[in-house]
């Protein structure tokens, strides 16, 4: 017999060989119709795999985020038998299931799928996933996977089965298709109920551009036809919220192939809205204490080495940049906090100045690959909303706790009150990837733990996902259309203070090493403003917005007015432009309305006698006729209830 530990803390004896879905059978067969994947002692395991050892277990459903992998992993499974099917010869590279749905690379040899192939190949799923194949796990030795994949000329699965340990090695099994794959998977595929297939995109294998190209296939998948229908439906509301789409109405960016992919040029309707960000930042850190500092866009080669940014970072890096002087290189700065590192050793530090909060909002660059490029979301050059505090190990917890209320303040003030915070450790299993002692590891882990627990904020763990220099929390939000969005984060760092060197004289007149907080609120701004558009759909609120009035003469009689309205408002600090085109006033309210612009204004004839406006709120319509002394101070009003609530 065998002991099983639950969530809750529960055990219960149960055979030795017993499977995850005959342990949710002994609780309901309500439980074990819904479960399609767990965990035993922390690994994926599939429903249908026994167990031989007491082990701690988690169950999943849909709704969990392990069950929705488990489900689209074989969805990408099934992708993949469809194309055996249809494409005979066709080869195999990698079939993940990834936030939304699953893809698979494949090289289709001579053949060529095209968007307009993707109908065929999603009934030729759906009739795969009636058959109700099961799904069947079998471990196998390395010598007898690279026979079995090399036999059918699969190069990139024997590829990836030569980086492997034997001892390591499955496969699964459903119908006539055998994949090279860890799990976990559905029992079998008729849980697969709808299927859409969403896009076809080129992918380097292993995403090295000196390898062949391959075609990449998006998909997702559902239990119910009805929640296939929602996501449709939602898709066509995120192609409308677009901030790509959006941001090039609203002219807020733009990119140019003569600057360089990935390289964002902010236009001054942009540039004025990313500014009002920086500033209430800026307002909110300064009451928090932070200094400003400025770092340059590069540094010497060597600063990064030290850091250990190099080591991990190089490759993806802009490659260095030589001068004239003998062997003297520099880097575009891949990030900002080796610089503050060196802000903080330039001058003699005590116990009494700590905690020292720098703050920056430097722009950093990374070599993305050009595939992975998409709009704001994805650049090689942005600029965080860094800070790096260094505290004594006594200050930790509660700086810690300062930048979660930061991260909170933020998130209210721009709507994004429905988030998830994971706690981010590292592999213990894995050391190598990571830089530092084990014993600053666990404090830095505990340390974020603790804060969670004094704030009441319930995080996910995740293990195997902290930065290579410390452990982290990061904040996903939820946009108006349910999609997660990682934005702030807040990092522990016992490591960099010391390969800088970094100290501060104790009150015992003794030298000590400080510990470094990283955080970024915003994340980046490119990056911020893209979910920004998209969970307004350009709406921004008033305070922040690029325009906050539109005057609109219903004919060329009244410029004259409009623009003296137009300055006067702008003297009281209102952002206002005018409309004179020689259009219709319905068209003119049409293509303003477009703009997303709060405040239209109408002026004519009894306007201009009375020094009045005629105003119209964007979403809500008429309001009505006022003075513009009214009106201004009913804005002004608006705009610093909002920024006062924060």
């Amino acid at each position: 017999m065998i002991n099983i530990k639950f969530p809750d803390g529960s055990v219960r004896e149960y055979a030795k060989g017993t499977t995850p879905l005959q342990v949710a059978e002994s609780i309901s067969s309500r439980l074990a119709q819904d479960v399609i994947a767990a965990s035993v002692n922390g690994l994926e395991w599939d429903v249908t795999r026994p167990i031989d050892t007491d082990a701690d277990i988690k169950l999943f459903k849909w709704d969990d985020a392990e069950g929705k992998h488990a489900f689209w992993h074989t969805s990408a499974h099934l992708l993949a038998e469809a194309l055996q099917s249809l494409y005979p010869g066709i080869k195999f590279g990698i079939g993940p299931a990834v936030e939304n749905g699953f893809y698979y690379d494949v090289d289709p040899g001579d053949a060529v799928i095209r968007d307009s192939d993707l109908p065929k190949i999603e009934a030729k799923m759906m009739e795969l996933a009636a058959k109700k194949c099961p799904v069947v796990r079998q471990d196998i030795t390395k010598e007898d996977a690279i026979k079995l994949f090399g036999e059918r000329g699969e190069e990139y699965k024997v590829e990836l089965i030569s980086e492997l340990e034997d001892g390591t090695i499955s496969t699964y099994t459903q119908g006539e298709f055998t994949d090279l794959c860890r799990g976990p998977h559905l029992p079998h595929t008729g849980n697969i109920k709808a299927i859409k297939l969403t896009s076809i995109a080129g992918a380097y294998w292993r995403g090295d551009e000196k390898r062949k190209q391959l075609t990449r296939i998006y998909g997702i998948s559902f239990p119910k036809k009805k929640m296939l229908d929602e996501y449709i439906q939602m898709m066509e509301e995120a192609k409308k919220r677009d901030h790509r789409k959006i941001g090039k109405e609203l002219e807020l960016f733009m990119f140019s192939q003569a600057v360089g992919q990935g390289l964002p040029l902010w236009l001054p309707r942009g540039a004025a809205l990313r500014e009002r960000l920086e500033m209430f930042l800026k307002r909110i850190q300064k009451r928090f204490g932070y200094q400003q500092v400025m770092t340059p866009h590069i540094g010497a080669k060597q600063l990064y080495v030290t850091s250990g940014h190099y080591a991990k970072y190089g490759k993806d890096s802009f490659q260095p940049i030589h001068t004239p002087e003998e062997n003297e290189e520099f880097l575009l700065k891949p990030m900002n906090c080796p610089h503050h590192c060196e802000i903080f050793a330039a001058f003699p530090r005590s116990y009494k100045d700590l905690p020292l909060r720098f703050a920056e909002f430097g722009t950093v660059y990374r070599y993305e690959q050009s595939g992975e490029l998409h709009g704001l979301t994805r650049v090689r050059g942005f600029t965080q909303d860094d800070a790096h505090l260094f505290c004594r190990p006594d200050q930790l917890k509660e700086e810690f706790l300062k930048v979660m209320d930061i991260i909170f303040i933020i998130f209210k003030a721009l709507n994004f009150e429905n988030f998830e915070a994971q706690i981010s450790l590292r592999d213990p299993s894995n050391t190598e990837k990571y830089i530092g002692s084990d014993e600053n590891w666990e404090k830095a882990e505990s340390a974020i733990v603790e804060a969670c627990q004094e704030k009441g904020l319930k995080a996910r763990v995740e293990t195997g996902e902290a930065a290579f220099y410390g452990p982290k929390l990061d904040f996903m939000v939820k946009d108006a259309l349910g999609r997660r969005w990682q934005l702030g984060t807040i990092q522990v760092d016992y490591n960099l203070p010391e390969r800088f060197n970094l100290e501060y004289t104790g009150a015992d007149n003794q030298k000590h090493r400080p510990v470094m907080i990283h955080r970024a609120p915003f994340g980046s701004m490119e990056r911020f403003v893209a979910v920004l558009i998209e969970h307004t759909a350009g709406k921004f609120p008033l305070w922040l917005t690029p325009d906050q009035v539109v005057i609109m003469p219903i004919s060329e009689k009244f410029n004259e007015y409009a623009h003296q309205i137009a300055n006067q408002l702008n003297m009281a600090d209102i952002r206002t432009l005018v409309d004179d085109r020689n259009e219709k006033i319905g068209r003119k309210i049409r293509d303003n309305e477009m703009k997303k612009i709060p405040y239209l204004l109408v002026v004519g004839e009894k306007e201009a006698e009375n020094n009045q406006v005629s105003v119209r709120k964007q979403g809500e319509g008429d309001q009505g006729t006022m003075s513009v002394d009214d009106f201004a101070a009913m804005v002004t009003k608006e705009v610093d209830d909002q920024m006062n609530a924060y």
